[in-house]
């Protein structure tokens, strides 16, 4: 495997999903997860279920942790105000770690403007929700933080969220 220097944003987030040891993952499209999806799916260690919405995606994690498998979820942020009912029902309320790795639309360098709003909400909704996130800076720490995020959700037995902006995917 190349130098993590030398790893696209994708590369560096699925180097953080193996070393984190993460071996279930649901996932509902985005563009910005376009190559990351196939590389999960491709992965003879990972589950893969692809799900049509983030509220289902949560139950699915939450069996699969149940089932003793270390899960996550790649999600875009605009899903993440159709799963703050399972996730506080859920897994907060019964300790159920799980990691969110989400693709945060609706901040600067966002095309659309529909995707503004949930860009600004993203972060003090986690916050309402008392859901640790992390915030990389560069590729280059997104592998340390997804291990870190993926080490909290389980010490904690809670949700925990990696926030990958518009910026982070476009690095070369």
């Amino acid at each position: 495997m190349p130098a993590e220097s030398e790893l696209t944003p994708t590369g560096t987030v699925y180097q953080g999903i193996k070393d984190a040891g993460i071996d279930f993952i649901v996932s509902v499209p985005c563009v910005n997860l376009k190559e990351l999806i196939p590389m999960v799916d491709a992965d003879p260690d990972i589950i893969h279920v692809p799900v049509t919405r983030e509220e289902e995606g949560v139950g699915v994690c939450a069996g699969a942790f149940m089932g003793g498998k270390r899960p996550a979820m790649l999600m875009q942020n605009s899903g993440l105000g159709n799963s703050i009912n399972a996730l506080a029902s859920l897994n907060q309320l019964y300790g159920i770690p799980l990691l969110m790795i989400i693709s945060h639309r609706g901040v600067e360098g966002e095309p659309i403007v529909a995707q503004v709003p949930m860009g600004q909400l993203t972060a003090p909704l986690l916050e309402t929700l008392d859901i640790p996130y992390f915030l990389p800076d560069s590729k280059c720490e997104a592998t340390d933080m997804i291990i870190q995020a993926m080490d909290s959700a389980f010490e904690k037995k809670m949700p925990t969220a990696i926030l990958l902006p518009i910026s982070f995917w476009r690095q070369a």
